[in-house]
């Protein structure tokens, strides 16, 4: 290591970069502030207009903080006497290498641009997304970020979000709700359909444009078993959900209904062979 050369430097340069490195450190943090402050004024001017839906003003606050920033890195080089038409050079020089590791993030970045243009879905939209199932909290630059049922983020690569199947469960006004209600052998099972078609009737939130359907789904050994679905809004759904097991108990009860038993199958005893007498 050249100690004389550090030394002529510290002497003669060393006060001017040490200002020049503090400078920096200023015009990072009061840039930062500058930038967050800008993208809240601009959510909040983009929020107010109500043309706009929060899936694409969350898009363009993402690309101008973006934007912000790399005009902030720029400044701060060139307080180090690297002039950006220098920087250009040396991105174009690395260009390669530049382009490969950052292709991942460019395909992503394009695939976004496509689902703003698509809009299979939107903030507030509960999807089935790259296999992950959740709320829609945000569409980014580069991801979707989830909000999971167990109330968990997950960011979702856009470039698989648009390479995979996409569900969204919200675009419509009500979605079937799944159940099913096994009656015992020996049971009305029509009688039973009727009591309790007019039970999940009653569930709150339930669909008032389509009624439940209760029919027979298949018949099993402990006897019918029935197919219980009410429709509603995806915001309701597991309410519904459990509000319909509820009603079937509450409704099986009332009426006395036995709880279906697996019928016991007796099998003979053959009894070993007697080896005869020779």
């Amino acid at each position: 290591m050249n100690t004389e050369a550090i030394w002529l430097f510290l002497t003669t340069q060393g006060v001017d970069f040490g200002l020049k490195v503090i400078g920096a450190i200023v015009a990072w943090g009061i840039g930062r502030w500058l930038i967050q402050l800008a993208q809240k004024l601009l959510g909040k001017a983009l929020d107010r207009g109500k043309r706009m839906d929060a899936t694409l003003s969350n898009y363009i606050v993402s690309i101008v903080g973006v934007l912000l920033n790399i005009l902030l890195i720029l400044s701060i080089l060139d307080m180090f006497g690297i002039k950006t038409t220098s920087f250009a050079v040396l991105l174009a020089g690395a260009g390669l290498a530049i382009g490969t590791a950052w292709g991942g993030l460019l395909t992503h970045f394009a695939a976004g641009v496509f689902l703003q243009v698509l809009r299979p879905y939107g903030v507030g939209d509960y999807v089935t997304i790259g296999g992950v199932n959740g709320t829609v909290s945000e569409l980014g630059l580069f991801g979707t970020t989830i909000i999971t049922p167990d109330n968990t983020i997950v960011v979702v690569g856009n470039n698989k979000v648009l390479s995979d199947n996409i569900q969204n469960f919200s675009r419509l006004k009500f979605r079937r709700v799944d159940v099913t209600a096994k009656v015992a052998n020996g049971v009305d099972v029509h009688q039973a359909i009727d009591l309790l078609k007019a039970a999940v009737a009653k569930v709150p939130n339930i669909s008032p444009d389509q009624p439940p359907d209760v029919e027979i789904l298949q018949f099993t050994p402990e006897g019918p078993l029935l197919a219980v679905r009410p429709y509603t809004h995806t915001d309701n759904y597991w309410q519904v959900y459990f509000d319909t097991h509820r009603a079937i108990v509450q409704t099986f009860g009332a009426a006395g209904y036995p709880t279906p038993e697996t019928p016991i199958v007796r099998r003979s005893i053959v009894p070993p062979a007697v080896p005869q007498p020779q």
